[in-house]
Parts: C-alpha cells; sequence; structure tokens
C-alpha cells in the first residue's frame, strides 16, 4: 500500500528504549525569508538563472532518479542557505510551471505533523504519552487485549500492536484500489474495525509500521482536545500550521494542486477521512522547508551556534507549548536492536558517526514525498513529486543519498 510503503525506510523490528546498552519559484533572485532573515534563493530549473551548484546538484541527481514524472520540487538547507528548485509542469496536459508554492499530496509525511501536535496537546497537559486508549473511547470500541493497554506513546512510535491497516479494509476498499482506496473509510468505519482487531504482539514489544495506528491517533488527540472536539485538519490548523505560518498545508484539496499520476494516468485527489492523522496532507516545497527549519533547530543535536529562535518567521510568535513540542518530537524513544536505527515520536532516526540524520516518506495514489535533516550538519532536504511509489523508483531513495551528500557547512 502506498502511504509510505514504496520506498521507505520503515522500522520493524524489536523495539527498546533509546539509549540502552542493546541498541518553485519563478525567479532567480533572493525570495521569502529563511532562517535569521536570510534569502532563500528559488528557481525553476527548466527556464530562467539557474540555482547555485549547491542546491542543483543535489536537485538534479533526485530529479534524474525519476525521469517520467512531470513536477519535481525539492527544497534545501544547507546551514544558512536555503533553496528551492522546481521542474516541470502540474500537469502532463495543460499544466502550469512548477513553483515553490506548489501543493503536492505528502501521504505518510502527515504521521510527522500528527507527532508534533501529540507532543503539542502533551506540552498543554490535555493528554499524555502513558495515556491508554480507554481514556478516550468506550470499552466496545476497544480491541482485544494482549498484555498491557495501548497507550499513545506506541501509536506514535508504531510499537502498539496494531496492524498496518484496518481489519477488513482490504476487501472494501479493492474496488478503488488503483483510485482512491480510503476515500469511503469514515471514523466510525476506523472504530468498528478497532474493536474487531487482535493485536499481533503486546504493546511495546515490537515495531511494526501501522498506517492505522497513526491514523487512530489523529482521531484520539480531536477527541482530547477543548470544545468536543474539532476535526483533525482544523485541530493541526489552529496548533501547528497557522502559528508555523504554513499557509499552503492542509488536509482537503480545497486550494489548487498538481494533479498525480499513476502508471502515467491521471488520479483523483486523494481523500482518506477516516484516517487523516496518517496521510491526508498536501503541501508546498516552501512549507515544508519553513517545517524542517523549525523542527531540525529544536533538535538537541543541532549545532549550538544556530538557537532555535532563528528559525524562519512566522506570522505570529509560536506559542510556548509548540515550541516544547518542537523539542521533545525528536527526542529518541526507541533503538532497535540492529544498533543502527532509532525512532522519535514517528521520525525514522539514521545512527551515523558524523551525526544522526532524520527522515520519512510519503506517497499517494499519484504522488511520492521525502523530508530529512542532519541536526549536526544543519542540513535539511524536502523532495516532491506527481507520481506514485513504484517497484524500481528510486525517487525517495534518491533524496536520501542527496541529503547524506550535503557537505557540513564550515
Amino acid at each position: 500500500m502506498t502511504l509510505g510503503a514504496a520506498g521507505a525506510e520503515e522500522a520493524t523490528g524489536t523495539a527498546r528504549p533509546a539509549g540502552t546498552d542493546e541498541t518553485a519559484g519563478t525567479t532567480g533572485t533572493g525570495e521569502g525569508a529563511g532562517a535569521g532573515g536570510t534569502a532563500m534563493y528559488v528557481a525553476n530549473a527548466d527556464g530562467g538563472p539557474l540555482p547555485p551548484d549547491w542546491a542543483r546538484r543535489p536537485a538534479d541527481a533526485i530529479r534524474a532518479a525519476a525521469p517520467r514524472t512531470g513536477a519535481v520540487a525539492v527544497a534545501l538547507r544547507h546551514g544558512d542557505r536555503r533553496a528551492v528548485v522546481t521542474y516541470g509542469s502540474t500537469s502532463h496536459h495543460g499544466g502550469i510551471p512548477v513553483t515553490a508554492d506548489t501543493r503536492f499530496e505528502i501521504g505518510s509525511l502527515t504521521k510527522c505533523f500528527t507527532a508534533l501536535l501529540l507532543a503539542e496537546q502533551v506540552a498543554r497537559g490535555e493528554v499524555a504519552y502513558g495515556d491508554p486508549l480507554d481514556r478516550f473511547l468506550p470499552p466496545e470500541a476497544l480491541p482485544r487485549p494482549r498484555g498491557g493497554p495501548i497507550t499513545l506513546l506506541h501509536l506514535a512510535t508504531h510499537t502498539s500492536g496494531l496492524p498496518r491497516l484496518p481489519p477488513g479494509f482490504l476487501g472494501g476498499a479493492a474496488a478503488d484500489w488503483f483510485s482512491n482506496p480510503y476515500a469511503h473509510l469514515s471514523t466510525a468505519d476506523l472504530l468498528r474495525a478497532l474493536a474487531r482487531t487482535r493485536p499481533h504482539a503486546r504493546p511495546g514489544e515490537r515495531v511494526r509500521y501501522s498506517n492505522f495506528g497513526v491514523g487512530l491517533l489523529g482521531h484520539l488527540l480531536t477527541r482530547a482536545a477543548p470544545g468536543g472536539g474539532p476535526g483533525y485538519g482544523d485541530l493541526l490548523a489552529a496548533r501547528v500550521l497557522g502559528p508555523l505560518g504554513l499557509s499552503r498545508t492542509s488536509c482537503g484539496p480545497d486550494l489548487p494542486q498538481a494533479t498525480g499520476y499513476w502508471h502515467g494516468r491521471a488520479r483523483p485527489p486523494w481523500l482518506i477521512p477516516g484516517l487523516a492523522g496518517a496521510g491526508a496532507l498536501r503541501s508546498s516545497a516552501r512549507d515544508l522547508l519553513r517545517f524542517l527549519d523549525v523542527v531540525l533547530d529544536a533538535a538537541p543535536d543541532a549545532a549550538p551556534d544556530v538557537p532555535s529562535s532563528a528559525a524562519p518567521s512566522a506570522p505570529l510568535p509560536v506559542p510556548d507549548t509548540l515550541r516544547t513540542a518542537l523539542v521533545d518530537v525528536v527526542r529518541p524513544r526507541l533503538a532497535l536492536r540492529d544498533g543502527g536505527k532509532r525512532l522519535a515520536l514517528v521520525w525514522n532516526i539514521r545512527v551515523r558517526p558524523d551525526g544522526d540524520v532524520y527522515h520519512h516518506s510519503g506517497g499517494t495514489r499519484g504522488f511520492s514525498s521525502f523530508a530529512g535533516f542532519s541536526p549536526r550538519h544543519r542540513t535539511a532536504l524536502v523532495a516532491l513529486t506527481n507520481v506514485s511509489p513504484a517497484a524500481g523508483q528510486t525517487f525517495i531513495q534518491g533524496a536520501y543519498h542527496a541529503l547524506l551528500s550535503l557537505p557540513r557547512p564550515v
């Protein structure tokens, strides 16, 4: 299934606490504010002034990894320098040039926003990481017990024991499998499926990637919010997207977006109402780079000469609860037994001698996406395209390797 399945490095294995012994634009001039007021270079590589070499080379490598795509946007940070490089048009027929603000479906990158929303609500005192499901749901909606209770932290670290997808989902989605398989899955369907679920492992025992689990987490966070619980998209906008100034990021196809393609065929806009927290967002290269800026600068391994207050300017001051959440969301929570991988809240962490790399990827029926950053190197990269993940496509892997290729700023 998409939503990060194809091409993603998805953690699967035995969990243990981290730290234990077993471990697009149209111009080539500065456009938009970056950290500390620095300029962001925005260029369309198909015409106009060429982007600088430090940004063009990795962006070209990513574009080459998906030669049949029509639209590609790559956003990069290298120390205090930022750039967005775009390619192609928003549709194979009659589209407009891709810019830094073109919206793409980002699939499972949505989970990274859900993780930040969780940390923000913990900072407010609305929820706790150790809250069990029965705090939010009646007994008849709970899964069949296996070991101890499932908590919010289990959902955010893929250690809940829940399967990848809700029981019975595949049969009901067969008719729309190649277009919009989640479109008819409602929140009521989600809760009915949860009540039928038999977890495959005791909570906290094993890491197993679960769209079901993170989608459920998004729903529970809306239940915990005051005032009867707004929808996931409204809550995320109020608590995260608005304060960070992410004006091109939202859950629904309410604003224009690129057309997605699967094997050369145009796909309808992605709908996932019952699991919104797992994969409903659309965003732009500019917004996602701004998001990585604030997350990177809050990370525990960030370079000490770049304070978190140097994040890109937002229309309003970032609330204290969100600042606390930005630090908490990237704290390592689990280490896999091979010693080379860890998990924060949703974020995958690749342990490297020269500094850990945080990353996640996503996919829908018509789009592929990647986001990653290295706090120690002060580098970050976003890659978006309007083609679904597929066997043999190396777009996501190419983006990951392009991130690693960015040298540490001097």
